[in-house]
Order: structure tokens, then sequence, then C-alpha cells
């Protein structure tokens, strides 16, 4: 059997196939610029003598419907995808599960109706994940669709951690708490950290940094997720490529007040036009670096504040756990930018953090161990796998077992 993976967004679908036997992905892609007068397919696939065989296609995509359409007719072309009848399940990325979904969960017109109720708490995100669903549905009325949920890993978080100091209607009326984000990746990097570890997650306590142009850290007791740094949105917490992460919450009444600028102006401002990109006119960690080797005093400075709250954090969930048995490095910045891994690390022995400079520095990718052998406290950098995770996930709730 296979599992498909959809992430969809307003104007885009992307894609990937895999194998449920051996978890090996047989085909990924895109469709993009859907609704605009000439789209594009792109997709990717293993021939059957293994060589990586590419194709991409320009032609109108007017809609969801006719854009899933075609990535299965795709699939069929090549070989990757026999007969829809091969697919376990499509498993679909949802941003917002509110605190209904702890889990990976089929879709029902019920589940879908409570994704619709969510589209206030994530307006850019949930209303494109329904879509995706509700065509799919549609499409393949037989083939289950289980959506996979980004904040539901973050559902043991316990109210302590969860509630905002403010008013307990706002919380009861309006959904306001934290719910965090980035979880199927949380959740993924931490199983492997307890594999590499030599232990049940269960008996890990770890703190987990994804880092990419969307950041987040999160606490793992027992295996489980007992704070993150996202909070209502994927606004709060730590600095990111064009988001600021935390601010004074006064800081908008000072704007509105003294700068003219409407609630509209202020998202735009703080979701869009701050964190990296609003320091240094930069959001690509690379190019910041490299702007900051050439004496750029503001790129210089993007990268301090950035490591500055990121060592915030860090030193914060230490205090939350009590005991950490890893730290883990993941997305595209944790994975491989060696220099914010030792900033971030740099002045923390007394922690019982002790970073290999060597390892650290060394070349390539995929799993690293990067502390120091007598480091009580394991630095761990681990490839993030989103779409494995959501694949997995997806079979599981299909098929009833539990996937490790």
């Amino acid at each position: 059997m296979k599992v498909m993976v959809i992430n969809s967004g307003s104007s885009s679908i992307k894609y990937k196939l895999y194998r449920s036997d051996t978890w090996r992905s047989v085909a990924a892609g895109t469709v993009t610029r859907i609704g605009e007068p000439q789209g594009e397919i792109k997709c990717r696939w293993a021939a059957d003598d293994g060589a990586e065989q590419n194709r991409v296609q320009s032609l109108p995509i007017p809609n969801h419907r006719v854009g899933l359409d075609r990535i299965v007719a795709g699939l069929r072309e090549t070989g990757a995808l026999t007969d829809v009848s091969e697919l376990a399940a499509i498993g679909h990325r949802v941003v917002h599960g509110g605190e209904r979904f702890s889990r990976a969960t089929q879709v029902d017109d019920q589940v879908a109706a409570v994704i619709r109720d969510l589209i206030p708490l994530a307006p850019l995100h949930n209303p494109a994940a329904l879509d995706g669903i509700e065509v799919a549905r549609e499409l393949f009325p037989s083939l289950p669709q289980v959506a996979v949920f980004d904040n539901a890993f973050h559902q043991t978080i316990p109210p302590e951690a969860y509630r905002y100091a403010i008013p307990e209607y706002l919380y009861r009326e309006h959904r306001v708490r934290r719910y965090g984000f980035h979880g199927t990746s949380h959740y993924f990097v931490a199983k492997r950290a307890a594999v590499l570890l030599g232990r049940p997650l269960a008996e890990c306590n770890l703190i987990t940094l994804h880092l990419g142009n969307g950041a987040s850290a999160t606490a793992i007791r027992a295996g489980q997720s007992v704070d993150t740094s996202m909070g209502l949105t994927p606004l709060e917490g730590l600095v990111m490529g064009t988001r600021c992460g935390d601010i004074d919450p006064a800081i908008h009444f000072y704007l509105c007040r003294n700068a003219g600028m409407s609630t509209d102006s202020l998202d735009a401002l703080f979701n869009r036009q701050s964190g990296l990109l609003g320091i240094c006119g930069v959001n690509d960690m690379r190019e910041i670096h490299r702007l900051a080797g050439e004496g750029d005093r503001n790129a210089a400075l993007a990268v301090a504040i950035f490591c500055h709250r990121l060592r915030k954090y860090l030193g914060a969930y230490y205090a939350e756990l009590g005991r950490v048995d890893a730290v883990v490095f993941t997305g595209g910045i944790g994975e491989n930018d060696a220099d914010v891994r030792e900033r971030t690390c740099a002045g923390l022995e007394t922690l019982g953090i002790r970073l290999d400079a060597a390892a650290n520095g060394a070349p390539g990718g995929g799993e690293l161990a990067i502390s120091s052998v007598d480091s009580p406290v394991k630095l761990l950098v681990i490839p993030t796998n989103e779409e494995l995770e959501i694949a997995q996930q997806a079979f599981a709730a299909v098929v009833g077992d539990q996937v490790a």
C-alpha cells in the first residue's frame, strides 16, 4: 500500500507519495500558480532502475480540484501509482486543530465542520487545507482522508503553560491560549532523538529547536510536549525570518497612537516585515552571515539577536524540565548553520551543555552528535521530515497500528 501526503496552500499543492512497507518516497512534486492563466506542475519520481526522473508541465490549473486530478494522473503516467486503490490514505497537513484534536483524525463531515470553525484561529492556512480535503473527498469518496494537525503534539501542555494572564472569558469565549505549532516536526525529531539516545521516548527529556524561516522551541518531558514558544499564532516566541517573535504588547498601542498604524498594517509589520528581515533587510541566514562577514553591522546584529533569543528559551526550558537528556537542532538553520549552533551553546557548560567544535563544524548532512564525549546533555542535529511523519500518522489512523 501507499500513502499520499498533501499540503494545500491558497494557490498551490505540495505532495509526496510513500510506500507503507519501507516508508520510502517514490514520488513528490508541486502544483503552483493555481487560478492564474498558466500554472505549473513539477513531478519527481524514481524509475524502475532507481534513477530519479523529473518532469515540468505548464498548463492552466483553474482550481484545486483540477490540480489534484492532474497530480494523480501524473503519478499514473509515471508508474509511481498504478491505481488509486493502491492508496491506504491521503494525509493532509492542517495547521490548526484547536483543542479538539490531539492525534491524526479521519475526516468526516463533523471533522470538516470543526476545521472550518477554527478558521478564525488560522485564517491563512485552514481554509486552503480544508479546500484540499474537500476536493480529495469529492474525487476519491471511498479513500480515507486523514487530517494531521500541526498543534496536536502540543495538546499535552498544562494550563499553567498554555493560559495567558488575561481575563478568563477571553479563553472561554474566544479561545485565546497558547496552541503551539511545528508539532509534527518536534514529534518526529523527538522520536529520532530517543532512538539515538537508546531509550524509550517516554523516558526522555528533550529541548527541540526547529529553526528555519519559521522557528520554534519545545520542552518535552517524558516524551510529551509541556511548553512551546509559539502561542495563539505562530508569531510568538523566537526571532524568525520575517516574524518578530516576542515583543512588548504595548508596542501595538504605541504604533497605533503615534504612527497611525491600523490592525492590518500591524499584522503585516510583525508577520511579514520584521524578524531578520526587519533588522537587516534580508531573511536568508546564509546571506546574513555573508553580509556580517563583510562588516555589515545590522547583519551581525540580526545573528546576535536571533541567538540571544534562542539561548533565553533554551535556558528557560532547561529550568522548566529540571533534567535535559538532549538538545535537538532541526530545520534549515538548525541542521545547516554551525555558527548559530555554536553561539547558542556557548557559555552553557555549567548546565552540562558542551559542544564539540570539530563535530559541529564537520561537513555533511544527516543525523549528527555534536556534543563532546563528556557532555551530560547530548547535542544532536536531526533533519526533520514532516511529510514522512504525516504519512505515518495517516497510515496509523487508518489501519490502527502504532507506527514507531
